[in-house]
C-alpha cells in the first residue's frame, strides 16, 4: 500500500486526497499535516485510510511520497527545519517555487518533482504536468487522470502560464451572463443556459481525434453567428493582447 503525505490541506490538497481515496480499489494511506485543521479533520473522518499527524515532520516520517501544497508565502514557516530522508520523494505543487528553491528550504538529499495538479484530480480527470519525469510520481498522477512529464522547468513554466488563464475563462462566462441580463433575461436563466452551452463545449474537447482549430471550424458556419463574434471580437488584435499577457506572465515565472 502506498503511503502519501500532504503538507498543506487547502483546495488542491483536498482534491488530491479525494481523488486518491475514491478511485476504486485499495486506497493509499494518506497522512495530513495539521495545517488546515478543519479540512484535514473532515477528510480523516470521511476516509478510513486518512489520518492527521501531529506536525509536518510526522507527515514526512510516515510517507513514501510527500506532496508540498502550502502557499508560496507560507513555505518557510511550514517547511523550515524539516528533515527528509533520501528514500522519500517530494512533490512540489507550490506555484512559482522552483525545485532547487524548495530543496534549499528542506534538509536532506532526495528527489524533487514539480507538478501542476488541478482541482479536477478529485474526479481523476486532470492531466498533471510534472518535471522532471519520475516513474513513481508519474504513476501517481496517471491514477488521477494522466501525467504529462516535461524535460525542464522552462517548459514547465509555459504550462504554468497556460494554467493562469483558468479564471479568465470563468470571468468570460460571467460576462456573457451579465450581458444577457442587461437584455432583460432573468439572471438565473441566463446562467443556466451559459453553463449548459459551455459544458457541451467541454465534452467536445474529449474528441482528441480533432485538433482545436478543427473543432472551432466544425462549430462554425461561414457567415454565421459564431464566425461573426470570432472575427469581430476575438480578432488578431485581441489574440495578440492575450499572447502578450502570457508573455509577461511567463517572464515573471522564469
Amino acid at each position: 500500500m502506498q503511503r502519501i503525505g500532504v503538507i498543506g490541506v487547502g483546495e488542491i490538497g483536498r482534491a488530491l486526497v479525494e481523488g486518491l481515496c475514491e478511485g476504486g480499489g485499495e486506497a493509499p494511506e494518506v497522512f495530513l499535516s495539521p495545517r488546515g485543521a478543519r479540512t484535514a479533520a473532515e477528510l480523516a473522518g470521511r476516509y478510513a485510510s486518512v489520518r492527521v499527524c501531529a506536525d509536518n515532520q510526522a507527515v514526512v516520517d510516515s510517507s513514501q511520497i510527500v506532496l508540498i501544497a502550502v502557499r508560496r508565502d507560507q513555505r518557510h514557516e511550514a517547511l523550515s527545519g524539516l528533515r527528509v530522508g533520501g528514500d522519500r520523494i517530494v512533490v512540489n505543487v507550490m506555484a512559482g517555487v522552483r525545485n532547487e528553491t524548495l530543496r534549499a528550504t528542506l534538509d536532506g538529499d532526495f528527489p524533487v518533482v514539480r507538478a501542476i495538479p488541478l482541482p479536477t484530480v478529485r474526479e481523476r480527470r486532470s492531466v498533471t504536468v510534472t518535471c522532471p519525469s519520475h516513474p513513481v510520481v508519474d504513476d501517481l498522477f496517471e491514477q488521477l487522470g494522466g501525467a504529462l512529464p516535461v524535460p525542464d522547468e522552462a517548459a514547465f513554466d509555459v504550462f504554468s502560464a497556460l494554467t493562469g488563464t483558468l479564471t479568465a475563462h470563468y470571468s468570460y462566462l460571467a460576462t456573457l451572463t451579465a450581458w444577457a441580463g442587461r437584455q432583460g433575461v432573468p439572471p438565473s436563466e441566463a446562467e443556466r443556459y451559459v453553463r449548459s452551452l459551455f459544458q457541451g463545449v467541454g465534452r467536445s474537447l474529449g474528441d482528441e481525434a480533432r485538433a482545436l482549430q478543427q473543432l472551432a471550424a466544425d462549430h462554425e458556419t461561414p457567415g454565421g453567428n459564431n464566425e461573426r463574434i470570432r472575427t469581430t471580437w476575438f480578432d488578431a488584435a485581441n489574440a495578440d493582447a492575450l499572447g502578450k499577457a502570457l508573455d509577461g506572465l511567463l517572464a515573471d515565472l522564469g
